[in-house]
């Protein structure tokens, strides 16, 4: 194919091979050519400049990132439709990857691509040694690289330039002089170049770069050398290309059109992180991302307050987040977006700046460290030293874009550091350990070009293709089946008192009639000590959830979690963008009120929580009141009132109570909702007619005595043993636990329990729908003495190991030793 082409190269950094090839690519591009500008190298700056001076991407070719053998189908690719290429060199001409031989160099890749060589040389400092410069640059490779012609810069009066051409003699044509006093070079800082997107005079300068270099360089000569360059065998890239054959080598079966087995155009819709803080992103990760068959749309961290409706995928790239971090900082409703979507699981991509970005903190050159994402629990700072290098880095450990011992090539670059370690299993080995990677999560400093390692690309399409975030509509009824025995439904399993009974059937006899559930509702309030007033009947707490979403438009909503998901389903629904505080497990699963947001107007909250069993005291919860805040707080298992707030009026606190768990009445949605007045009237107001059925409102009179407080305490302390027998006989295999106040345990069974113990025939809750857990962790029922017994039987035959007991570990306890499944 033929492709005119110049490469413009210089003997060392700093000679001016940016002003030349992006004054160069501007000149041309005035002049009427359709320009293809292209970079040697990893750098993502100059590519900005390239890409303002010509209206196209900048291109990058690199042997190291992407293999030498794809550089031609690169160049070709990033060139279709262009009239020339210009690529700009890297370094001096001969300096490649250190111990290479000079391997990445620029020489190397003009060797490779067959293009001839334009030098750019500072002449600021000599006169004649530009010639003997010149000619050792000429002639010291062999075979010698084909050097075409050289522009001088930086040459302090006319009689000094004249005195160097003179030198340079007819060796070499002398294409143009610049002068010292041209004033064209960019601002740089830290890592270079300031890029081209960050500058406000960007296009005033380039505007005058092209004039200078238009006035002082002869274009026309300039297009003739790049004509002569010879022609180059091979197709183009083509990212479409490169998907259809991984998929025809994928066991799965033929690939559909455009993309990998089972990948459906426009199923992924991945947000790409870009504007002034996330300048660096090579363009083939775009056209990979579509290949594959996703969606790509942009995402200002600066300015967009939301993901982009429908986002299943994000990828962070590089930039200059600590130059940007209090604008970062201050768009706080997209921090707390983001934090909520990662930990929900959306398969998320961070390089370099974007692992900064998902930081606690980030501290710029200047000034306070400042709030990033904090979905990775490190923070990061400005580093004594540049870091910059070529890596070779492999997997340790399967991942959302690598597998185990996969070997990538990539680089670093940046003038940070993390100030520690994140939790989890590294991203890469380089050889140490380097950033952090879960099923849905890869960040690192490593900054991978995709056309290298297309697989990538592909592993991140599958998995946004398939993100749907937890579950949140799973129920522990979802667990249960014919034959197995119950352990995932927290109903109580004994018989209901015949009092209930009793009233439940009488009340069949005004089933003619419209409910009508004031009765019921003076009953609760003075089973509670409150006035009718405070007191609305629900169908279950379900209903009062629906409800409280539907009450205002809330501007910052929070549920606590992990706990029961029905109120973000709500939420949810009701068309709100719902933030999470996620309680972690080193802490207990405790709520600490500073984890709420300041502006948060509604907070939900479960005590005891479902499924940790944490009970919060209600000091705790009481101090998360504030005026213009609604605090709603699901009491479904508090029935031995302990730490309750539904005794007593408190202003913004909302309590929520059901009768499913305690009375064993599922069928019979009966629940209520204690409030301030014009709270329960603002919620009456969006209540369906009738919605509380006569049998739940004989239900909810004939609970609200004293003989059923009794039997409810009764109950209670019967479910307490219970949980007891069943916590011990789980620390006695060795099985962490955390510490209960409710009819269930959490227990850290270790992954694919739940399916071995349903193989045994018990069905346990999972856990892996509550945000903030995994399927290490499964929620079991209080059940009678023998049941338990039968469970544990299962737990240990299931694993082996467990045969002898092992020592107790108890969240929040000190460890004495693992179970069999966390060694």
């Amino acid at each position: 194919m033929t492709l005119p082409r110049l490469m413009v190269a210089a003997p060392a950094s700093g000679h001016g091979k940016t002003t030349v090839a992006t004054g160069l690519m501007a000149a041309l591009a005035r002049a009427g050519h359709t320009v293809s500008g292209h970079k040697v190298g990893p750098d993502y700056i100059d590519p900005g400049y390239h890409a303002l001076a010509t209206g196209r991407p900048g291109r990058n070719l690199d042997p190291h990132l992407v293999g030498e053998e794809r550089l031609v189908p690169l160049l070709l690719h990033g060139a279709a439709g262009a009239d020339l290429a210009v690529i700009e060199g890297v370094m001096g001409l001969y300096d490649g990857q250190i111990g290479g031989d000079g391997f990445a160099s620029t020489a190397h890749v003009a060797s490779v691509t067959r293009t001839p060589v334009v030098l750019v040389v500072d002449i600021s400092s000599a006169s004649r040694t530009i010639a003997a410069t010149i000619h050792g640059l000429r002639t010291w490779a062999q075979p010698p690289v084909d050097v075409v012609g050289v522009v001088l810069n930086k040459a302090g009066s006319a009689r000094h330039a004249d005195e160097v051409v003179r030198s340079i003699g007819d060796q070499l044509p002398v294409l143009g002089v610049l002068q010292r006093d041209d004033g064209i070079e960019a601002p740089s800082r830290h890592l270079g170049l300031v890029p081209a997107a960050e500058r406000a005079d960007a296009s005033a300068a380039l505007d005058r770069l092209a004039a200078q270099i238009a006035e002082r360089v002869d274009l026309e000569r300039v297009v003739r050398l790049a004509r002569a360059a010879p022609g180059l065998e091979g197709p183009p890239w083509d990212p479409r290309v490169v998907h259809r054959e991984m998929a025809a080598d994928h066991p799965s079966g033929q690939p559909l059109p455009g993309g990998l087995p089972g990948v459906r155009a426009g199923s992924a819709r991945i947000a790409v992180a870009g504007g002034r803080a996330f300048t660096f992103r090579y363009a083939e990760t775009t056209l990979l991302l579509q290949a594959a068959g996703a969606e790509v749309v942009e995402l200002d961290p600066l300015t967009d307050t939301r993901l982009p409706e429908g986002t299943t995928g994000l990828y962070l790239g590089g930039g200059f987040p600590e130059m940007h971090a209090a604008e970062l900082g201050a768009n706080e409703r997209l921090l707390r977006e983001l934090r909520t979507a990662i930990t929900r699981g959306l398969p998320t991509v961070a390089e370099c700046a974007g692992l900064l970005y998902l930081c606690e903190s980030v501290r710029g050159p200047d000034g306070p460290a400042l709030p990033m994402v904090g979905a990775v629990d490190a923070t990061a700072e400005m580093a004594p030293r540049l870091t910059l290098s070529y890596r070779t880095a492999t997997s340790p450990a399967d991942n959302l874009l690598a597998r185990a011992g996969e070997v990538v090539t990539g680089h670093e670059f940046h003038r940070t550091h993390l100030t520690r370690t994140p939790t989890g299993d590294a991203a890469w080995l380089m050889p140490d350990p380097a950033g952090v990677a879960t099923a849905t999560l890869h960040a690192s400093y490593l900054h991978t070009h995709w056309a290298g390692h297309p697989q990538l690309a592909a592993r991140f399409v599958e998995a946004a293709r398939t993100h749907r975030g937890p579950d949140l509509r799973h129920h522990g009824d979802k667990d249960t089946g014919p034959g197995l025995v119950d352990l995932a439904v927290n109903v109580f399993d004994g018989p209901r008192p015949t009092w209930l009974d009793r009233a439940l059937a009488d009340s069949l006899a005004d089933a003619d009639a419209y409910p009508d559930a004031t009765d019921a509702e003076a009953a609760v309030a003075r089973r509670h000590g409150r006035e009718p007033a405070d007191v609305l009947a629900t169908a279950g707490a379900a209903e009062a959830f629906t409800l409280i979403a539907r009450l205002r438009p809330w501007r910052h909503p929070v549920v606590v979690h992990p706990q029961f998901t029905e109120p973000e389903v709500a939420l949810r629904t009701a068309g709100h963008t719902v933030g999470q505080v996620v309680l972690r497990h080193e802490d207990g699963f405790r709520l600490d009120p500073h984890d709420v947001p300041v502006d948060a107007d509604l907070v939900v909250v479960g005590n005891p929580t479902n499924p940790t069993g944490v009970r919060h005291p209600a000091a705790v919860i009481r101090g998360l009141a504030r005026p213009g805040r609604v605090v709603v707080v699901d009491e479904a298992f508090l029935d031995d009132d302990v730490e309750t707030l539904a005794d007593e009026r408190h202003a913004g606190i909302v309590v929520l109570r059901s009768l499913t768990k305690i009375w064993s009445i599922p069928g019979i949605r009966a629940g209520y909702v204690l409030a301030e007045p014009d709270v329960v009237r603002a919620l009456r107001d969006l209540q369906t007619p009738w919605s509380v059925s006569a049998p739940a409102i004989a239900a909810l009179i004939a609970t609200s005595n004293e003989q059923a407080r009794e039997e409810a305490l009764a109950r209670a302390h019967e479910l307490e043993r219970r949980r007891r027998h069943l916590e011990d006989g789980l620390h006695d295999l060795g099985i962490e636990t955390v510490p209960s106040t409710a009819p269930y345990v959490l227990a850290r069974t270790g992954v694919g329990s739940r399916k071995a113990l349903r193989d045994r025939g018990f069905a346990v809750r999972r856990a892996d729908t509550f945000p903030g857990l995994s399927d290490a962790w499964v929620r079991i029922s209080a059940r009678r003495e023998a049941v338990t017994d039968d469970l544990l039987g299962a737990l240990r035959s299931t694993h082996p190991v467990l045969r002898k007991p092992v020592g107790i570990r108890r969240s929040g306890a000190t460890v004495t030793s693992l179970s069999h499944t966390e060694r």
